[in-house]
């Protein structure tokens, strides 16, 4: 069970990001956002294409350095400019699985080169047979035979490359993943074996797992807390129970409503929710975040959110 109580393994606060894409234009990708991350968490980051999910990862693990903000990780600010210490300890403590693994694996290098190349970068061998025992026991973790160790990249499937990107991310012994949609390009039943495979692992390791997704039903399945986002903004956070039992936001009950059900009768009767921005008239820059439980957090003004407590207020145009 995750405690709650102890100090935050990641703790971010008003985290801003924007690409400067003109003279005139900028681009708010993140504009303000703040959570937690306790040890052995899962946090399910969901929202549509172009909602900022992607960006947070890659501020938090410093691909990008952030505009405003900052990000505590194991008591520590790395928002600001790092020193080789500490720039090498984020590198050891926090490692990303990423979308695509063919995009991230050289086709040049067989896999036990590929899987070994944390290690490799930052000496945590003496000897070339303990580098190969280390590869060995990762690989035996993730479900790929060693015998395949010398493989290249392009003769293993879709599942099997993401499971390389996983031992890759593991062999580093890291307290926080940062799984960027890492099966969304896998097929449905390779999915779940893919997440269960985390699950198993952070049963294990402990370690802390950002898993952002689209898909709502996956994110049910492996979270313990839930962050909603939309046009750069974290509308709702809450745990797995308080956001699909209890959406408060119009934007995460009009995406709760577009899941299909699995029985045909209930799901000729649901009605999905159209939530549109621009006609809303909510503002996200002009709301607070609204403490609804120690868990259960809803961005809006005080107006928006006793109207959305109560059932009523404006966003949500309902459709067949």
């Amino acid at each position: 069970m995750v405690n709650y109580n102890e100090e935050p393994l990641l703790s971010v606060r008003g985290l801003k990001q924007y690409f400067k894409v003109s003279r005139y234009y900028t681009v708010k990708a993140l504009d303000g956002i703040s959570f937690d991350i306790s040890p052995g968490e899962t946090y399910g980051l969901v929202g549509e294409s172009g909602s900022g999910k992607s960006t947070t990862g890659r501020s938090i693990i410093r691909l990008y350095d952030p505009t405003g903000g900052t990000i505590t990780f194991r008591g520590k600010d790395i928002s600001g400019k790092l020193s080789d210490a500490d720039a090498k300890d984020l590198r050891t403590r926090m490692q990303m699985i990423v979308q695509d693994p063919m995009a991230s694996l050289n086709p040049r290098k067989k896999v036990i080169d590929s899987i070994a190349q944390g290690p490799d970068i930052h000496h945590m061998y003496k000897t070339q047979e303990e580098r190969t025992q280390m590869v060995y026991e990762i690989m035996d973790k993730v479900g790929l035979a060693r015998e395949h160790a010398n493989r290249y990249p392009h003769q293993f499937s879709g599942g099997q490359r993401q499971r390389i990107g996983i031992a890759r991310a593991l062999i580093m012994n890291p307290d926080l993943i940062i799984a960027d949609e890492a099966i969304s390009a896998l097929d449905v039943s390779i999915q779940a074996q893919v997440v269960n495979l985390m699950k198993d692992i952070q049963d294990e390791t402990n370690t802390a797992i950002l898993f952002i997704a689209h898909d709502l039903s996956m994110v049910k399945y492996i979270s313990d807390r839930i962050g909603v986002m939309h046009l750069g903004h974290l509308v709702e956070t809450g745990t797995t129970d308080e956001i699909f039992e209890n959406p408060i936001h119009p934007y995460t009950k009009s995406l709760l409503s577009a899941i299909p059900h699995p029985n045909p009768k209930v799901e000729k009767n649901r009605k999905a929710l159209t939530y549109d921005y621009a006609s809303s008239g909510i503002v996200y820059s002009e709301g607070t975040q609204h403490k609804l439980s120690d868990t259960h957090l809803v961005l809006g003004t005080d107006e928006e959110v006793a109207d959305w407590l109560q059932g009523k207020g404006k966003g949500l145009d309902p459709h067949e």
